[in-house]
């Protein structure tokens, strides 16, 4: 594991390190974009049968989501994650990068725990595995063993995140339940 660390470590400088992300990001997403209408139509209905009366309602956007809106939703988070990279790149203010990071690794247990949850495929299961995963754990690798971030950088960045997060999700649902089909 050390050769290959050293291998990747000598042909991948940070900067290409940090705009990995916003590529890895669509890699996965683009799985989601064409996968979420078709996926929701088929297994939705018999899903939101099985959740509590609360989830139904907070998981009920997601699980009629067409490929338009969740497109929508995913320029938002693309545009997040490449104005912390930016950041990150040209002005090595990394706080928010890290904070998106966070989420980008947390997310993906998400993905598996649905699937395992649900026993079958979900939308971005695969590549929350590959190339999601692997990416987060090289980053945290890299910006550690480089001295470009701390342990406290770390802490600050998942701060950051505890605090946006209710934040931007709530402003997804609310769009979600905007552009929501009437109900008949």
């Amino acid at each position: 594991m050390q050769l290959v660390l050293q291998f990747i470590d000598a042909h991948i400088d940070v900067s290409s390190l940090l705009w990995l992300f916003p590529i890895t990001f669509m890699f996965h997403d683009f799985e989601e974009i064409l996968t979420v209408e078709k996926w929701g139509n088929a297994r939705g209905p018999g899903i939101l049968k099985t959740l509590p009366g609360f989830a139904k309602k907070m998981y009920a956007s997601s699980l009629q989501m067409n490929t338009h809106r969740f497109a929508q939703d995913v320029l938002v988070v693309y545009s997040i994650i490449v104005t912390a990279t930016l950041l990150a790149a040209f002005f090595q203010s990394y706080f928010l990068f890290l904070a998106v990071l966070h989420l980008y690794f947390l997310h993906v247990f998400t993905h598996i725990g649905q699937a395992l949850l649900l026993k079958m495929y979900t939308p971005g299961v695969a590549t929350a595995i590959v190339p999601v995963l692997p990416y987060s754990l090289y980053a945290y690798y890299r910006l550690m063993s480089e001295g470009i971030v701390g342990w406290s950088d770390m802490l600050w960045g998942l701060a950051i995140l505890v605090v946006l997060l209710p934040f931007c999700l709530l402003l997804l649902l609310k769009g979600r339940h905007r552009s929501a089909p009437p109900k008949r």
